[in-house]
């Protein structure tokens, strides 16, 4: 068996990979853009660059015995078969076979989400919790479920879409074609668009000109930086979105009991507001013998949830 190990986290932009000794610490790390543009082939051959380069950097003779990666979409673990990555412009690409074949190593692969949870469940937040539901809130909102200490799939791969949860049938269109998702509601995405409604109505200044007076550079955490200044449409923005949230996470909560909820993404990074409006609604909303013994609390591994996900999945899989 193998001392080391690599994981990648795959994204629409970057490409995040780190090479781990056999207890998960990170001996090294790279960053580089994804380039999806230039289509799958490219994209293999630069995640195989990346691993090459994590190897070297970390002393003559290094070798790995498995890699894990993570990948923006639906994904067969078993076969590693994306079936579609909008990110990426990705269908139906064996991403695990191709590795395998370029790497001479086992490939182990899971969609990002998914590795994200079990990254705080091995090393991060969730360490030690059996039941745990892990939440990203970020430009989409997505999640993966830890049941009985393990990563729940579904029958076909396509658990933990929490993010196309239908919260609001009348409500915004989501990118996934339906009214009132939780993503078309409460992700950093749902804010920032919120806000430009607003600045295109003649409203929405404050936010504006946290923006530096481009409506183009919105996003969730202007909307933020505007609430604390006071600004009452700003204010709303997050509750509304935080409300959202809490309604989602307590149909989480009452649908699976767990333990803990781990919430992550750049977005939970919005304010106290939001965060707060979010627990209010959550008890309001869960049953109360779901609430019992749950915790919620911020992801404890950031940018790194993911990809240490990644090295817990090469990890299992040497």
């Amino acid at each position: 068996m193998g001392k080391y190990v690599a994981g990648v986290d795959l994204g629409g932009t970057k490409i995040y990979t780190a090479l781990a000794d056999d207890s998960g610490r990170l001996l090294a790390e790279t960053i580089v853009a994804t380039g999806a543009g230039d289509g799958g082939e490219a994209v293999v051959r630069r995640i195989a660059a990346t691993v090459a380069e994590v190897c070297a950097s970390g002393g003559s003779g290094v070798d790995i015995s498995a890699l894990g990666i993570g990948v923006p979409g639906p994904i067969n673990p078993a076969t590693g078969l994306v079936d579609q990555a909008p990110n990426l412009g990705w269908r139906n690409v064996p991403v695990k076979e191709i590795l395998q074949q370029t790497l001479g190593v086992p490939v182990l692969a899971d969609n990002d989400a998914n590795l994200a949870a079990l990254g705080e469940h091995r090393f991060g937040a969730g360490a030690g919790v059996r039941n745990m539901v892990y939440v990203t809130v970020s430009t989409g909102i997505g999640g993966g479920l830890i049941l009985d200490g393990k990563i729940y799939h579904g029958v076909s791969g396509a658990a933990g879409e929490l993010g196309h949860m239908v919260i609001d049938p009348l409500g915004p269109l989501c990118s996934c074609g339906r009214r009132g998702c939780l993503e078309a509601l409460a992700s950093g995405t749902a804010m920032a668009n919120r806000a430009r409604e607003l600045v295109a109505a003649g409203c929405g200044q404050a936010i504006l000109h946290k923006a530096g007076g481009r409506a183009e550079n919105i996003d969730a955490l202007t909307v933020a930086a505007a609430a604390a200044g006071g600004d009452g449409e700003a204010i709303d923005i997050l509750k509304d979105a935080g409300k959202a949230l809490g309604m989602g996470l307590a149909n989480l909560v009452n649908l699976l009991n767990p333990a803990l909820v781990v919430l992550g993404g750049g977005a939970m990074n919005a304010g106290r507001l939001l965060w707060e409006t979010m627990e209010q609604e959550l008890k309001v909303r869960a049953l109360a013998a779901a609430l019992e013994n749950l915790r919620v609390v911020p992801a404890a591994l950031g940018k790194r949830s993911g990809l240490m996900g990644a090295v817990a999945l090469a990890l299992r899989g040497r």
